[in-house]
C-alpha cells in the first residue's frame, strides 16, 4: 500500500496510514480442537502409552506446566494425600500449588511404583535407559508429549509443552474463568502474560462485536 501512494505522490495519505498502523503486541496462540483435545486424554488414560508419557503430557495438558518444571519436578512436591502439587517455578521463583486430579494422579502412581527405575535420584520423571537421570533439557519433553500425540492419531506439528500450556489457559478462559486466576494456575508473574490469551476464546470475543449500522447491513444483502 505504501508502495502504491508513493508511486501516486500521496505524501499525505502516507502519513496517514502511518497514524493508522496499530501495533500488534501478541499473535493468536496456536491450540488444540476439541476432539484432539479428547483423543490425547483417551490415549494419556487408556494405557496406550508408558506411564511415565502418560503422565508427563497429561500434567502439561491439563495444568499447563512448563517443560522446565515438569524436568524439575520431585518426589517430594507431589502430595498424596491432599492431591496436589507443590514447585517452585524454575521460571520465575515463585511457589505454586496444583490439583492433582484422579486421572493424572492414577498413571503418576503407576509410573513410580511400576515403571520408575529404582535410583537414588528423587526427581519424579528419569530416563528410562542407562543412566537413570533426569531429563536434561526441554527437548525430552517434546519427544515424550511428541510419542503421545503419535500413538493418539493427532496429527499435530508442534507437540511440545508451549502448545499444551496455551490449550490449558484457552481451556479455562473459556470457561469463564477469572484472569487472575489463570494466571496464577499458569504462574505468570504479572497479568500481561495471561491477557495475551484472550486472542484465543473467540466465542466471547464475538460477543464484543458491534452490528453494522443500518445502512451498511442494507447494503450487505444486495
Amino acid at each position: 500500500m505504501r508502495a502504491f501512494l508513493k508511486f501516486l505522490d500521496r505524501d499525505d495519505l502516507q502519513d496517514a496510514l502511518d497514524l493508522a498502523n496499530a501495533k500488534r503486541h501478541h499473535g493468536i496462540f496456536p491450540t488444540l480442537g476439541d476432539e484432539d483435545e479428547q483423543t490425547v486424554l483417551r490415549a494419556g488414560t487408556g494405557g496406550l502409552v508408558a506411564a511415565r508419557d502418560a503422565a508427563i503430557t497429561l500434567l502439561a495438558l491439563v495444568t499447563g506446566l512448563r517443560a522446565c518444571d515438569l524436568i524439575a519436578l520431585r518426589l517430594g512436591d507431589i502430595n498424596w494425600r491432599e492431591s496436589t502439587i507443590g514447585i517452585v517455578q524454575q521460571k520465575t521463583g515463585n511457589p505454586l500449588t496444583l490439583p492433582l486430579l484422579p486421572a493424572i494422579a492414577d498413571r503418576l502412581a503407576e509410573y513410580v511404583l511400576t515403571e520408575r527405575p529404582d535410583v537414588g535420584n528423587d526427581h519424579v520423571f528419569l530416563r528410562s535407559v542407562a543412566p537413570h537421570t533426569e531429563f536434561s533439557d526441554h527437548s525430552s519433553i517434546y519427544d515424550v508429549t511428541r510419542r503421545t500425540f503419535s500413538a493418539a492419531g493427532t496429527d499435530c506439528p508442534k507437540v511440545g509443552t508451549r502448545l499444551l500450556r496455551h490449550n490449558a489457559a484457552t481451556r479455562l478462559l473459556r470457561a469463564g474463568t477469572p484472569l487472575p486466576t489463570i494466571s496464577a494456575v499458569l504462574g505468570h508473574s504479572g497479568p500481561d502474560s495471561t491477557n495475551a490469551y484472550l486472542s484465543t476464546d473467540t466465542e466471547h470475543m464475538r460477543a464484543c462485536v458491534l452490528p453494522l449500522p443500518p445502512a451498511l447491513q442494507q447494503g450487505a444483502g444486495r
